[in-house]
């Protein structure tokens, strides 16, 4: 029955969202905000609304700390995965190669905002707290919003330039506005609804196992969290949307580290980063590693492949698989 439930679960995300990534490129060609800012906020912080259930939900009502924070972390790795499994499965030229290089500024924050948080793990109970949360959560959300403020400042730029452009790739004349609207929070309703029961699941599976809890959320956790980015951003990839794709993925990753930060205010016992294991700074050191690599390869835009793989897709996945192998051992 479980596995019955895992799968009706998978089958609503699949189909609402791939309306999802139609209706956010709808809603960027309507509003003239952009791809690269409706990838980075709107559809990014509705693909990630699983993860911030999950988290708030094992610090307030569970007491399992090495959960939420896995979860964080290992989504944050299974996001970047995600882009280089998609990469292999298109033809042409690499995502790297297409995707606009605004991007590089999501990403940037992205390492920042991963550092900032893996040096509140080592640091651990050393980093002075206001009341029970740690000086690092308050940071990450200030970084957060400035992350937030200045792509979409940069996107505003980047579309007065090519207004003229812009008005004549029209798409969409045929729906309007709120219609998009309204579809868009139907299916994001919809998909939010169906994959946070998806960590439930994943949580008896991982009992059943008897593995840690580090690995249980940083693996099963993050892999069931992280399931409608994988749907929005191959949707995305099949309509074309290059810079929805790839915005959603990165700022999906944005707003899970705010997520540390919201689940830090939750957990009242004491800063989070101070009670959780360790094992952690492997998770978010190779998430910070990966980010880099994306960072390199929107910079350097190589349009070469080795069979069907690029340069980043191949980085990305053994960073991951290595850094999967030393979690588990380290279990």
């Amino acid at each position: 029955m479980i596995w019955l439930q895992f799968f009706l679960c998978a089958a609503v995300i699949v189909y609402s969202g791939t309306r999802l990534s139609k209706y956010g490129d709808i809603i960027a060609e309507k509003s003239g905000l952009g791809r690269t800012w409706i990838g980075v906020l709107l559809m990014a912080s509705v693909t990630s609304l699983p993860e911030l259930v999950t988290g708030i939900t094992s610090v307030a009502v569970y007491d399992v700390p090495d959960i939420a924070a896995g979860d964080v972390f290992g989504s944050c790795m299974f996001n970047l995965l995600i882009l280089g499994i998609l990469d292999v499965k298109r033809n042409g030229a690499p995502l790297s190669a297409l995707a606009h290089q605004g991007q590089i500024l999501t990403a940037a924050f992205g390492i920042l905002l991963l550092g900032t948080a893996t040096i509140g793990i080592l640091a651990g109970d050393s980093i002075p707290a206001v009341g029970w949360i740690g000086l690092y959560s308050p940071v990450l959300l200030l970084i957060y919003v400035i992350a937030m403020r200045l792509v979409f400042s940069y996107e505003h730029r980047r579309i007065a330039e090519f207004l003229k452009d812009v008005l004549e790739q029209a798409e969409y004349e045929h729906v309007s506005k709120a219609a998009a609207y309204r579809r868009f929070s139907l299916h994001a309703a919809i998909i939010v609804a169906a994959a946070t029961y998806l960590p439930h699941v994943g949580e008896e599976l991982a009992r059943i196992t008897g593995l840690g809890g580090t690995f249980v959320g940083s693996v099963f956790i993050a892999l069931s969290t992280s399931l409608p980015e994988v749907v929005v951003s191959g949707a995305a990839l099949r309509m074309g949307a290059v810079d929805l794709a790839v915005g959603n993925i990165l700022g999906s990753n944005l707003f899970n580290l705010g997520i540390l930060a919201l689940d830090d205010i939750f957990y009242l016992k004491g800063p989070i980063l101070g009670q959780i294991s360790g094992s952690h700074a492997v998770t978010a050191a190779a998430a910070m590693m990966m980010t880099a690599i994306i960072t390199i390869a929107l910079v350097y835009r190589s349009p070469k492949r080795i069979f069907f793989f690029s340069w980043d897709s191949m980085g990305t996945a053994l960073i991951f698989g290595l850094a999967s192998l030393l979690l588990y051992t380290t279990r």
